[in-house]
């Protein structure tokens, strides 16, 4: 694959001439969910979420349900960061109202590969679909979550303000712990490479819960494995685009754009617009970062916080995203009034 044919990298490397108006990209996380009447429609068909990431016709019908209503850059594959650990065995349900639950792990011989393809193969299916139906110039990101975020829902069971028994378990027990990234970071390349074949143009690495780690936590565990991760997509598809988001990481931000050989970086609210314009912007590209609250309850200082965020860093290669998913109770004028922004912005 060139460079030329990977839509989303090649509209990242755009040059931003100072005599060439070019559109800044953009594409929102969550941009396929319970905000959209269209897509809470189908959701009430599946009593199970699972069940509904892992029914491709579906999924590859709520992936494009934003393209067609806002026409962002690029669409982001329906599926969920759990998909990893229920393809390895762990039990995986989704409480309405509590969030992700699952079996404790606290053995790596609770874990098993036997059906590791067979049930992700619906989103490899979900992927090829999309592709077929996305307009040409849309590119399609697959995603995974990273390894130490994986891991706090695997042993926690559930989700967490700070995973402080994670971060004691790998002081504990360092060698379990350690197998446990090590396998989860074998199985995050193989789920990433897969999505790529099937027909993802770029693939997004989520460390959700990066921000409780302390620095040489954050180096060993979210760092590290992002960097082989990422050498080992480039290895096999070197034009693909890899955007990694170590949520909350604040500062250290830095060092993961520097270090891990990512093409991409989103950041939040916990790095400064100045830090991302003198430093981040230096080494990757950035990717965000409009407040999901700001964007749900107030549409004209998201407006004008757009407006700076797009002042700031849209002279050099920028994509705008959010800071985090988009709210399920965010207004579709808000959103609508975003979009409109980002579009007529040269």
């Amino acid at each position: 694959m060139n460079n030329s044919d990977n839509i989303f990298l090649s509209c990242l490397e755009k040059s931003h001439s100072k005599n060439e108006k070019e559109k800044i990209p953009f594409w929102f996380m969550r941009q396929a969910g319970r905000y959209l009447p269209e897509y809470r429609v189908i959701r009430k068909s599946f009593a199970n979420f699972l069940e509904f990431c892992y029914t491709p016709e579906a999924a590859c019908e709520v992936t494009i349900q934003p393209i067609t209503r806002y026409g962002m850059s690029a669409a982001i594959i329906f599926s969920d960061i759990l998909v990893i650990p229920d393809a390895l065995g762990v039990d995986v349900k989704f409480s309405e109202g509590h969030g992700p639950i699952l079996m404790p792990v606290s053995d790596i011989a609770q874990l098993s590969k036997n059906n590791f393809y067979e049930t992700l193969e619906p989103v490899y299916e979900a992927i090829r679909l999309t592709r077929k139906e996305l307009p040409k110039q849309t590119a399609l990101i697959g995603f995974c979550g990273l390894p130490w975020t994986l891991s706090c829902y695997m042993i926690e069971g559930k989700g967490s303000r700070d995973f402080q028994s994670v971060r004691q378990t790998a002081f504990r027990d360092k060698e379990f712990f350690v197998s446990l990234i090590d396998i989860l970071t074998g199985a995050v390349i193989e789920h990433s490479l897969k999505q790529i074949e099937a027909g993802a143009q770029a693939i997004q690495l989520f460390d959700s819960w990066a921000g409780v780690l302390s620095e040489q936590e954050f180096y060993d565990y979210s760092l590290v494995p992002s960097k082989k991760i990422t050498a080992a997509i480039k290895e096999k598809y070197p034009n693909i685009a890899v955007i990694g988001f170590p949520r909350l990481a604040g500062s250290k931000t830095i060092d993961y754009a520097k270090n891990t050989g990512v093409d991409a970086v989103s950041f939040d609210g916990s790095i400064t617009l100045e830090l991302v314009k003198n430093e981040l912007q230096k080494y990757v590209i950035p990717q965000g970062n409009l407040d999901s609250i700001l964007l749900a309850e107030d549409k004209n200082e998201a407006i004008k916080q757009t407006k700076k965020i797009l002042s700031v860093l849209g002279d050099k290669r920028f994509v705008f995203n959010l800071a985090h998913g988009i709210l399920p109770h965010t207004p579709i004028d808000n959103v609508s009034a975003i979009c409109d922004v980002i579009k007529n912005n040269s």
